[in-house]
Parts: structure tokens; sequence; C-alpha cells
């Protein structure tokens, strides 16, 4: 790993993993708990019509999914809330009106050939110094909101209504978490794809959940899980050749099965 090191795309890829590990390690722990896992996965991949769209209006394609992603998040937030008993069918319709919608402004976007397996898989070797501030600058704003708010949540994330009557902003909260997500989501699509962005989001919290005791250290080690799982799937994919983002997502899996194992031993 450190002679590859030497080449400035992978110092952009392991500056990008370690970056993207801190908000899906902290972000992914609320996902998790709060089981809002469906609509992480209607965020990515609703946000590929933000992408076709800014390709159409010849503007970055993150600057496009951010925004997207962020609509479509808090639109799939209120759903949720709203209409209890059929959110997954009126969320799933979501998710693929988006992607419809990114694939049809890509046919219209005139001389332009766009690589769909980078979105779909990732292209975490491809990371630029803008995507590095815009990742860095999703960090500092996550790790304030959950400073500031931290009780709150903890409060929101295990007993609502408790949280409710003494006094907490449930709602709010709620909606600025999908508004973090839907960043974190962005992020992600980078590293790994919108296809395989529940996975990252998900597995190093699953597994932190069995080791830890407080939400705190569940973020903590989730964090480093992330961080890992990115590091050996970056050296996997230079190693061999391989797609970095399925490397990725492969690390995390074994690591995830490893996890039943020690709590089926345990």
């Amino acid at each position: 790993m450190w002679e590859a090191l030497q080449f400035e795309f992978m110092r952009h890829a392991l500056a990008a993993g370690v970056l993207v590990s801190i908000s899906c390690g902290i972000i992914g722990v609320l996902v998790v708990v709060n089981r809002i896992a469906l609509i992480s996965g209607g965020i990515a991949h609703a946000s590929y019509g933000g992408i076709g769209l800014a390709l159409f209006m010849g503007i970055a394609p993150f600057a496009g999914a951010a925004g997207f992603a962020v609509l479509m998040g808090l639109l799939m937030g209120w759903i949720s809330l709203s209409r209890k008993h059929r959110s997954d069918a009126i969320i799933g319709a979501i998710w693929a009106i988006g992607m419809a919608i990114g694939v049809i402004f890509i046919d219209l976007s005139p001389g332009y050939n766009v690589d769909l397996m980078s979105y779909l898989f990732g292209s975490i070797l491809a990371v630029g110094k803008p995507e590095l501030w815009f990742m860095f600058a999703v960090d500092v704003l996550t790790l304030l909101v959950v400073a500031l708010f931290y009780k709150e949540m903890l409060a929101m994330s295990y007993d609502e209504q408790f949280a409710i009557v003494t006094g907490v902003p449930v709602t709010a909260l709620y909606f600025l978490l999908i508004t973090l997500t839907s960043f974190t989501v962005v992020m992600l699509i980078r590293v790994v794809g919108l296809i395989l962005v529940i996975a990252l989001l998900t597995i190093p919290p699953y597994i932190s959940e069995q080791f830890t005791s407080t939400l705190g250290k569940m973020m903590g080690f989730s964090v480093l899980l992330s961080i890992l799982f990115i590091t050996l799937g970056l050296w996997l994919s230079y190693k061999f050749n391989l797609s970095s983002g399925a490397s990725i997502i492969l690390v995390a899996g074994v690591g995830f099965f490893l996890s039943l194992i020690m709590e089926q031993i345990s």
C-alpha cells in the first residue's frame, strides 16, 4: 500500500476514504438506530436525477446530486412521517422516478458520453481536490451538529415519546438528520457508487452496535471500521486491479459475516 501512495490519485483516494468515513460512521449510526436505511437508499438512487440534471445544465454533477439528494430526502422524510402505512411504497416510487429523471436528462445532454459505471459503483480513484474540500466541509458540519444536539439526538433515537414530552424538537431534528444523511450519501456515491451506498452506511454501525454500549462509542467505533474497510478495499483494488467500490464493500461484507460468527460464539 505504501508504494501506491507515490501516486497523487491514490493519496487523494485515501484522503477521501478517511473523510467519508467520519460522516459515514457518525450518520450511519443514526440511520441504523432511527431505522431510516430505506430512506437513505431512496436518497442514493433518487440523487441520480440530480446528476443527470446537472449534466444537462452543464454544472458539476455532484453539485446537482447534493441539491437533488437533499430535496428528495426531505420529501421522503415528510412522507415517512405523514403516510407511515404506505411510506415504503411511496419512497420506492420516488427512488425509481429519480433514477428515471437522471437517465432521461443524460440522454438529452448533447454530445456528452457519461460513464454510468462510475456513478453506479463509485470512482474513488478519480476524486479531486474540490471534492475533498466538499467532504471536509460535510465532516465539519456533521461534527458540529452532532456535538450541539447530541443529547437531543440520543433521546430521539432511543425514546421518541420521552423526547417529545421533554420538549425536544423531534421533527426538526429528524429533518436535520435527513439533510446530513443526504450530504453523506452524495459523498459515498463518489466512493462506492449509489448501488452500494447502503452497505457502507449500515455495516459499520451494525458491527459497532454489538461491541459498544453507548451512542458516542458506537459512532467512534463505526468511524474506525469505515476507515479500515475503505483502506483495505483500496489496497485490494490496487494489488489485484479490481473495482475499488466493489472491493471496499467486499471487505465490509467479510467484516459483517465475521461479526455474525463472533456474535453466535459469544
